[in-house]
C-alpha cells in the first residue's frame, strides 16, 4: 500500500514538471545557487565534532564526537553570550514589531497621500544605509562631547551631567534596539500598509455610520484584519531572535567598557574561531547551536499557532 502511494506520488510529480516546465527552466538557476552556496556548505558542520585541522585532509581528521559542545557550555564566556544574544534579540524583536504595526497604522490614517508617501519614502530610507554609517551616527548622537541627545537633556534640565551612553552597561541593549528600529520602521511597514489595502473599505463606511472613532476602526476593524500578517511574520522573525548580528554590537561596544553585555554568538565565533588551536571547530559548533534553537522556536511556534486555530507557516 504505501509502496503503491510512493509511486503514485512520483508520477504525479514528474507529470507536474513536465506541465510545468518553463517555470521549472525559469526556477532551475535560482536552485543550482541555493544548493551551491546553502547546501552544499552545510558540510562544513562536520567540523563541530572534529579537532579540525585546516592542514589535515578530511579523511585525517580526529574526530572528538560531542567535546566541542561540552567546552561551549562549560565556558563561562558563552553562557554570558548566550545571555546577550537572547536579550538584544528580544529588545530587537518587541521593539521593531510594535514599532513597524503602530507606524504603519499611523501612516493609514494620514488624509494626503502625497504627505503619507514623502512620509513613508523618508522613514523607510535609512534601511538602505550601511550599518557602519548607522552605528557612527548613532554614536555622534550619544556622544558626550557634542552629541545632540546630551546637549538637549542638558538645556531641558533633565541631567545635570553629561552621560556617557556607550560607556554604561545598562543602556547598550536598548540603545541596540533603538538603532534597529530606526533603520528598519520604515521598511517593515511596508508589508502591514500591503495587508491593510486588503481590507474591505466598506467595513470602515459601516463603522463611520455607527460613529466609531478612529481608534476603535483601527482596533476592530484593521488589526483583526492583519491579524494573520502579523502572526506568520512573528513566527518567521522568532527564527531570528539569536541572530542579532555582528556589526552594531560591535561597533556600538567597540570602546571595551561594555564588552561583558556586547558579545553576541558572532562576535564570540569570530574572536574564538580565529588563531586557536581548535578555533574553527568552536565556533562551527557555536553557530550549530545557534542554528538547532533558531529552528526549534520557529517550529514550536509554527505548531503553537496553529493549536491555536492561528494562521501558520506550513
Amino acid at each position: 500500500m504505501k509502496a503503491a502511494k510512493v509511486n503514485s506520488g512520483i508520477k504525479f510529480f514528474f507529470q507536474q514538471i513536465s506541465i510545468q516546465w518553463e517555470l521549472v527552466l525559469i526556477a532551475l538557476p535560482f536552485l543550482i545557487y541555493i544548493t551551491v552556496f546553502s547546501y552544499v556548505p552545510l558540510w562544513g558542520l562536520t567540523m563541530a565534532f572534529q579537532d579540525f585541522r585546516p592542514q589535515v585532509s578530511f579523511f585525517q581528521q580526529q574526530w572528538v564526537g560531542l567535546k566541542q559542545f561540552r567546552d561551549l557550555f562549560t565556558d563561562s564566556d558563552f553562557i554570558q553570550v548566550i545571555r546577550n544574544t537572547m536579550a538584544m534579540g528580544v529588545i530587537n524583536l518587541v521593539f521593531q514589531f510594535v514599532s513597524a504595526i503602530l507606524f504603519a497604522l499611523l501612516l493609514n490614517e494620514l488624509v494626503g497621500n502625497k504627505f503619507r508617501r514623502v512620509v513613508q519614502t523618508v522613514s523607510y530610507m535609512p534601511h538602505f544605509l550601511s550599518w557602519i554609517i548607522v552605528t557612527g551616527l548613532v554614536a555622534n548622537m550619544l556622544s558626550m562631547d557634542d552629541g545632540i541627545i546630551n546637549e538637549l537633556l542638558m538645556k531641558t534640565g533633565l541631567i545635570s551631567e553629561k552621560i556617557h551612553f556607550l560607556g554604561e552597561p545598562n543602556y547598550f541593549w536598548w540603545i541596540v534596539g533603538w538603532s534597529h528600529v530606526w533603520k528598519e520602521m520604515g521598511w517593515n511597514t511596508i508589508i502591514y500598509l500591503a495587508a491593510i489595502t486588503a481590507i474591505d473599505p466598506s467595513l470602515y463606511e459601516a463603522a463611520s455610520i455607527d460613529g466609531c472613532s478612529r481608534f476603535k476602526k483601527n482596533l476592530y476593524i484593521t488589526l483583526p484584519g492583519i491579524k494573520s500578517t502579523i502572526i506568520i511574520l512573528l513566527i518567521m522573525n522568532i527564527g531570528w531572535i539569536l541572530n542579532v548580528g555582528f556589526e552594531v554590537p560591535y561597533l556600538l561596544g567597540s570602546n571595551g567598557i561594555v564588552q561583558d553585555v556586547a558579545w553576541t554568538i558572532d562576535i564570540f565565533v569570530v574572536r574564538r574561531g580565529f588563531g586557536r588551536a581548535n578555533g574553527f571547530s568552536l565556533g562551527t559548533a557555536a553557530g550549530m547551536f545557534r542554528t538547532v534553537i533558531s529552528v526549534t522556536l520557529i517550529t514550536a511556534c509554527n505548531w503553537l499557532s496553529g493549536r491555536l486555530g492561528e494562521e501558520k507557516l506550513i
